[in-house]
Parts: structure tokens; C-alpha cells; sequence
């Protein structure tokens, strides 16, 4: 028996739900635990919270030799992308600060996902503001349209992969330019389908950050598909991306 097999909470000031259709034992507190484990990221990761381990760093008060391993992969994730993008992605910008948030989500849900896998779990969708771990399926992911809220323009059929859009339209100009430190341009919204949301969701944002150039860069990315909407409406669509 499953119990109860969907639950929400706010976290990281986002809704994430667990979805679970089909599991191959019990799993007794394993959503619990994930769902504490996602609390727990946000406590240590968050740039907002002063005694956060992010917020130490940028104070001086930790070295780089005594933060944690999480931390440590964290970094490795976020040099990897800046790298790839020519600077483009960047979690130091001036002024500002370390801010890895563009990595923690996709990267905190994706162990998340794989708590659950470990604990039994087969069939099931974690969706992190719109971001989604789907395992077994296949589960049927809208793509929001960029413009009109109450509309889809695209809708994906994804098994055991992750999906993760990156956009202005919730958050506004939120993710800049590494390269200028300027508002990104040149897309609407990018989405990118990869193995695990650490990849789909940091592609997508690096993606994004790059401008018009974004989509091509990301379906380049091994193991990625991509689905993109430019800023006068074009639309780019990888040749392998799973169309529901």
C-alpha cells in the first residue's frame, strides 16, 4: 500500500510535490526524509538566510577548507557550467556575492528523487516549481507558454528523465548575463530534458543566460533535448526531444 501517495509542501519558495504511482516495497518515511532533506538544502544553501554556509563564505567566516562536501560539489557544478557557457552562467556576479541557486534546486531535487528510487519507489514525479524528476511513466509534461499563463505551447512525454525551463515570465529579468553582469536577452524561455534535473535545470539556465545563442549551445550538451521560444517568437525544437 502506498498510504498517501502525493504531498506538498513550500520549500526553497516554490511549491514541491511527490507523486508516487508505484513502488516495489513499503516506504515508510522515505518522503518524509526527502522532504527534510530539501528543508535542510535550503537551510545550509540559501543566500537569503545569514547562517546559511553561503552566507558565511560571503561573509569571510568559513574558508574554502571547511566547507562541506555537498558545498564542495555544489562548486564543481557551477565551474563546470561556467566553463561551458564562456562565462555566460556564473554564480559570482559583482556585487553580489556567491549565489549557487541556479544549481541547489535542480541538484538538492534530483537527490531527492534518488532517496526515493533507493527506498522502493518506481513509478513517480517530483515537480519542483515546474521542474520535474519523472521515473517509470510515461508522465505527460506541459511546457507553460511564455506568454499567455493560462496556456500550453508544448507538452512532453518524459520517462526516467528530468525536465527543467528556465524564463522571464515569473520571476522577471532574474537571471543575467554573466559575461555583461546585464539582464539576459534574446529568449522568452528555454527547456531543456536531460537524465537528471542537476543537468536539465543548469543547462536550461545557462542556456538562458546566453541569449539567442542558448538553444544550439544546449542541445549540443551530451544527453540533452531542448524545446526554446525566442524573443520574437520563434521557436527552436532539438530533433529528439519527446513530444507528448
Amino acid at each position: 500500500m502506498l498510504g498517501n501517495p502525493r504531498r506538498v509542501e513550500h520549500i526553497m519558495g516554490f511549491p514541491i510535490s511527490v507523486d508516487i504511482r508505484a513502488t516495489t516495497s513499503p516506504l515508510g518515511s522515505a518522503v518524509d526524509h526527502a522532504f527534510d532533506w530539501l528543508r535542510e538544502v535550503d537551510a545550509r544553501f540559501s543566500p537569503f538566510r545569514a547562517d546559511s554556509e553561503v552566507s558565511r563564505l560571503n561573509r569571510a567566516e568559513l574558508t574554502p577548507a571547511e566547507l562541506s562536501d555537498d558545498f564542495i560539489e555544489v562548486l564543481a557544478v557551477c565551474r563546470r557550467y561556467e566553463e561551458r557557457s564562456g562565462g555566460a552562467f556564473s554564480v559570482r556576479l559583482p556585487g553580489r556575492g556567491l549565489d549557487p541557486c541556479a544549481v541547489v534546486k535542480g541538484w538538492a531535487v534530483q537527490r531527492a528523487a534518488e532517496a526515493l528510487m533507493d527506498a522502493g519507489a518506481r513509478r513517480f514525479c517530483v515537480n519542483a516549481g515546474g521542474d520535474v524528476v519523472a521515473a517509470g511513466g510515461p508522465w505527460r509534461v506541459g511546457i507553460r507558454h511564455p506568454d499567455r499563463i493560462d496556456q500550453l505551447c508544448a507538452v512532453l512525454a518524459v520517462e526516467d528523465a528530468a525536465v527543467a525551463t528556465s524564463g522571464r515570465y515569473e520571476r522577471g529579468d532574474h537571471i543575467l548575463d554573466g559575461r555583461t553582469g546585464e539582464p539576459a536577452t534574446g529568449l522568452k524561455s528555454v527547456t531543456v530534458v536531460a537524465d537528471t534535473l542537476t543537468i536539465a535545470d543548469t543547462t536550461a539556465t545557462a542556456a538562458f543566460a546566453l541569449g539567442a545563442d542558448g538553444p544550439e549551445w544546449a542541445a549540443a550538451q551530451p544527453g540533452c533535448e531542448v524545446f526554446a521560444v525566442t524573443e520574437n517568437d520563434r521557436v527552436f525544437r532539438s530533433a529528439n526531444l519527446p513530444m507528448g
